[in-house]
C-alpha cells in the first residue's frame, strides 16, 4: 500500500490494540519492519517468565535488596519456577547485607560496587554449590538490584542499580548487563512494580537478545512507560559482548529517549553523571568538535585559567566536560554511529570527559548540571553562540519566552566565558563590549554584562579565529592537505590512520 494508507492501518492497530502474527502484519499493512516495537508483538511478562522457567538450561539466583522480591515474585507465579531459581534472598536490614557482601568503605549502599559484590557473591556460591558433573548442561546466572524507592516526605523519588551476570554455554564465561535507573513515580508501591517488570525484561532479554544489544536496550521497557523510569547508565561486558561499544549503547538510551544525558570517561567508560558531578565545580564547552581543533582547546584552557581563579574553585573538585548534543550529532537528518565514534575516540584521546545530551538550549543544559551541584558553573562560549541565545525565536515553547529561559540559565551563579571571533566583512574582533545582540535584547544583555556574568578571553591565540571545523572536514572529505596543522597534536594522524570523517589520501 501506499505510505498513507500504510499509516491508517497503523493508527488503526495504535487505536484498537489488534494483535497481528507477522504474516497477517504484512499482509494488512505491508509496512511491518522487524524489530519495530510499535507493532511488534510483545510477550507478556508472565509469558517471558514462563518461558525462561520452562528453558531447562537456565538455573540461577535472585538478590534484591532495598525494593522487595518484585522481580522474581514473577518467576515464582508463572509457574515451573523449580527449574529456574536455585534461591532468592533479600537482605533488607543492613547487617544481614554486610555478613552476606561486606560492608562499604563509604557506608553506602545502593551503589555499581554494592551490585557488582552480590553478583560475584552471588556466582561464587553457584559454582561452588551445584558440581559441574552434576549440571553439566547448565547456564548459570544471577540477577541483582539495590534499590532506594521514593522517602516518606517525597522529596527523593529513588534509584537504583540492576544487573544480571549470565552464561551464554555451559561453563562459558560470564556476561554482564549493568544500568543504573531513576524513579520518576511518586508511590513506593508503583516504582516497586516497575522495578520488576524491568527486571523480568532484562532477564528474558540477556538469554534471547544477546546477540542484539541494540535491542536489549528497547526491550527493557516492554510493558513500561518510559515517564515512569530513566536509564542513565547501562554496560555491557564479557566474552558475548567483546565487540560491544559501550558509549554507543550510552548513545541509544538518548535516541530512544530514555534519559537526556549520558558520560564516559577518557577511557571510553560509561560514567553516571550524578556521580561524577555531584558538589563538582563544572565547565563546559558546547560544539559539535567534528573535529576537535585548535580552537576548541584554546578556547577550554583559557576559560580554565579564568575559572580557577573563580572564588571557591579548585582544580582538585572541577568537572571539565565537552558537550555534544544529540540535535548536533542528527543534523544530518540520520544518527551516524561511525561519525558519533570518530568524534568520541578523538575526544577521548585527548583526555576528556564527554556529556551527550539532548539540551537544545544552553538554559537546559545549566538546569541539568543544578540537579548534582551548588558549586560554581561555566560555560564556554564563541561570540556567535552569544549573539544565537539571545534570539527569541528559541523560546517560543517557553510561557515566559526568553526571560523564562535567561531566568533559569543565570539563576545561579554561572559566568560565560567569552572567546572572539573576526567578523567576515569587517575584520573587526567582537567581544563582549561591541557584540551585536537583536535590538530588543540589548537592554537585557546590558543587565548580564553589568553583572559580569559575561567575561571576555583576552589572552587567545589570534590566528585560531580563522579556524572552522565545516572548512577541516571539507578538506579531509576531499583528501587534501594543510588542515593538519589546525588541529591538536595527535588528532590528524589518528584521522589519516583510521580514515576518521571519510578521508581517503589522494
Amino acid at each position: 500500500p501506499s505510505r498513507g494508507l500504510g499509516d491508517v492501518y497503523k493508527r488503526q492497530i495504535r487505536i484498537f490494540g489488534f494483535y497481528f502474527n507477522n504474516t497477517q502484519k504484512e499482509s494488512y499493512m505491508g509496512t511491518y519492519i522487524e524489530g519495530d516495537r510499535d507493532f511488534e508483538e510483545i510477550p507478556s511478562l508472565s509469558a517471558k517468565a514462563l518461558r525462561i522457567n520452562l528453558n531447562k538450561r537456565i538455573y540461577g539466583t535472585f538478590s534484591e535488596i532495598g525494593a522487595g522480591q518484585e522481580t522474581v515474585r514473577y518467576f515464582f507465579r508463572a509457574g515451573g519456577a523449580s527449574g529456574t531459581i536455585a534461591k532468592a534472598v533479600s537482605a533488607y536490614d543492613k547487617n544481614f547485607s554486610d555478613a552476606l557482601y561486606g560492608a562499604e568503605k563509604d557506608g553506602r549502599y545502593v551503589t555499581e560496587g554494592r551490585l557488582k559484590k552480590m553478583l560475584t557473591h552471588e556466582i561464587k556460591l553457584l559454582e561452588e554449590r551445584l558440581p559441574r558433573e552434576k549440571y553439566p548442561d547448565k547456564l548459570f546466572f544471577t540477577y541483582a538490584n539495590t534499590v532506594t524507592t521514593i522517602d516518606f516526605a517525597k522529596r527523593y523519588k529513588g534509584h537504583g542499580w540492576v544487573g544480571i551476570r549470565f552464561q551464554t554455554e555451559p561453563e562459558g564465561g560470564y556476561n554482564d548487563i549493568i544500568l543504573h535507573i531513576r524513579f520518576h513515580q511518586i508511590e513506593t508501591r508503583a516504582q516497586q512494580e516497575t522495578l520488576g517488570k524491568l527486571g523480568v525484561n532484562l532477564i528474558h532479554s540477556a538469554f534471547y537478545k544477546a546477540d542484539k544489544p541494540h535491542s536489549i536496550i528497547r526491550y527493557l521497557y516492554d510493558h513500561i512507560d518510559k515517564d515512569l523510569i530513566e536509564i542513565d547508565m547501562i554496560n555491557f561486558s564479557g566474552p558475548k559482548f567483546a565487540t560491544v561499544d559501550n558509549r554507543l549503547m550510552s548513545l541509544q538510551l538518548i535516541k530512544n529517549g530514555m534519559t537526556e544525558a549520558v558520560m564516559f570517561d577518557a577511557q571510553g567508560n560509561n560514567l553516571l553523571p550524578a556521580e561524577e558531578l555531584y558538589k563538582k565545580n563544572i565547565l563546559t564547552i558546547r560544539g559539535s568538535f567534528r573535529p576537535v581543533a585548535n580552537v576548541n582547546i584554546d578556547m577550554l584552557e583559557r576559560s580554565l585559567e579564568l575559572f580557577l581563579k573563580e572564588k571557591g574553585v579548585e582544580k582538585d573538585n572541577t568537572e571539565v566536560i565537552f558537550e555534544i548534543t544529540l540535535s548536533n550529532l542528527l543534523a544530518s537528518g540520520e544518527l551516524d554511529e561511525q561519525d558519533f565514534m570518530d568524534r568520541a575516540r578523538i575526544l577521548s584521546s585527548l583526555g576528556y570527559k564527554v556529556l551527550i545530551s539532548n539540551f537544545k538550549e544552553y538554559y537546559r543544559l545549566a538546569e541539568y548540571f543544578s540537579n548534582y551541584t551548588k558549586a560554581q558553573m561555566g560555560m564556554v562560549m564563541g561570540a556567535d553562540n552569544l549573539i544565537a541565545i539571545f534570539k527569541e525565536e528559541y523560546y517560543t515553547h517557553l510561557s515566559g519566552g526568553i526571560l523564562e529561559a535567561f531566568g533559569k540559565l543565570f539563576y545561579r551563579d554561572i559566568k560565560i566565558y567569552l572567546y572572539p571571533m573576526r567578523d567576515k566583512d569587517t575584520g573587526q574582533i567582537i567581544t563582549s563590549n561591541n557584540i551585536q545582540v537583536p535590538p530588543r535584547m540589548k537592554e537585557l544583555y546590558k543587565f548580564f554584562k553589568f553583572n559580569e556574568k559575561v567575561v571576555d578571553i583576552h589572552n587567545y591565540d589570534a590566528k585560531n579565529l580563522e579556524i572552522r571545523s565545516r572548512d577541516i572536514v571539507q578538506k579531509i572529505k576531499n583528501g587534501e592537505d594543510g588542515w593538519q596543522s589546525s588541529l591538536p597534536q595527535g588528532v590528524a594522524e589518528m584521522i589519516e590512520t583510521y580514515g576518521y570523517f571519510g578521508w581517503k589520501k589522494k
